[in-house]
């Protein structure tokens, strides 16, 4: 059986990489803030104290970090390392386009392979394993990786070579910045006409325009509680690597105007949703 190690134990990471451990997979795990590695201890899962110890007793290698920042240190590291050959790394976190095909050119010069297999979905879908998962690489590798990604995801797509993964995941993203935006400020703009907001939603989510992100955001909305399923700076993070990969049109500046506001202000932390905050104050 295949050593699977997981590398990155954040809000999405540390569930996923549950998901396997559960399913049976030997599992090592890894995450600079030791602490978020402690629902892994008292298992059966090994907790590495480097990113070299994880990955020299490892055959598939996941990582699931923040930003291009994180990743590109990691396998830098990595990328150090003398004995990687014949070893698979997956990237599962969103970032540049540009980033993720140049790790995978220098993985493969030292004989080492790479899938980008970016994931739709937030913190409940990643503990459910029904993330939707985007995968960019080799045939060959996507094969040999299946087993795992059953564990992760619902609907697992290979779209094409190293690269194509993130395209199109930056691609759903972009769409998903723009549906919670207005959603936000058409919830504002019932309130503003004296339309209760719960009833608003209820109507919204019953119709055509409902949709699985109108309906997660809900109870957030209602209560607002803006408890973070998917962070707001994650978001505006994710808007403007869209941007940086060739996105141009009439909402763009709209849409990465409000989030980086939104972030300036301090929401940064919160729910994507709590948007709508930002633009109740800027709006009043």
């Amino acid at each position: 059986m295949k050593q699977i190690g997981w590398i990155g134990l954040g809000n999405m990471g540390t569930p996923m990489a549950s998901n396997l451990s559960k399913a049976g997979f030997p599992l090592t795990v890894f995450n600079r803030s030791i602490e978020k590695t402690k629902p892994f201890e008292n298992t059966q899962v090994t907790i590495a104290q480097n990113v070299a110890e994880l990955v020299a007793n490892s055959d598939i290698i996941f990582t699931m970090l923040s930003n291009d920042d994180a990743v590109a240190k990691v396998y830098d590291e990595i990328l150090g390392m003398e004995a990687i050959g014949g070893k698979l790394f997956i990237d599962m976190s969103t970032i540049s386009e540009e980033l993720s095909v140049s790790v995978a050119q220098k993985l493969k010069q030292k004989q080492a392979s790479f899938l980008d297999a970016p994931v739709a979905g937030s913190t409940q879908p990643a503990a459910n394993g029904t993330l939707t998962i985007m995968i960019g690489g080799d045939a060959a590798d996507v094969t040999l990786a299946l087993p795992y990604f059953e564990k992760l995801g619902k609907f697992i797509k290979h779209i094409g070579s190293n690269g194509k993964g993130i395209a199109t995941k930056l691609s759903v993203n972009y769409f998903i910045s723009i549906l919670y935006l207005g959603l936000a400020e058409t919830v504002l703009f019932a309130e503003n006409n004296g339309i209760n907001r719960s009833d608003l939603l209820e109507i919204i989510n019953e119709s055509a325009c409902g949709s699985g992100a109108t309906k997660v955001k809900t109870p957030l909305l209602i209560n607002e509680d803006y408890k973070p399923a998917f962070a707001l700076s994650l978001m505006q993070k994710d808007v403007m690597l869209a941007q940086k990969n060739g996105v141009n049109f009439p909402l763009t500046n709209a849409i990465i105007e409000t989030y980086t506001e939104a972030l300036k202000s301090g929401m940064g932390n919160q729910d994507v949703i709590s948007v709508i905050n930002y633009l109740k104050e800027t709006n009043s």
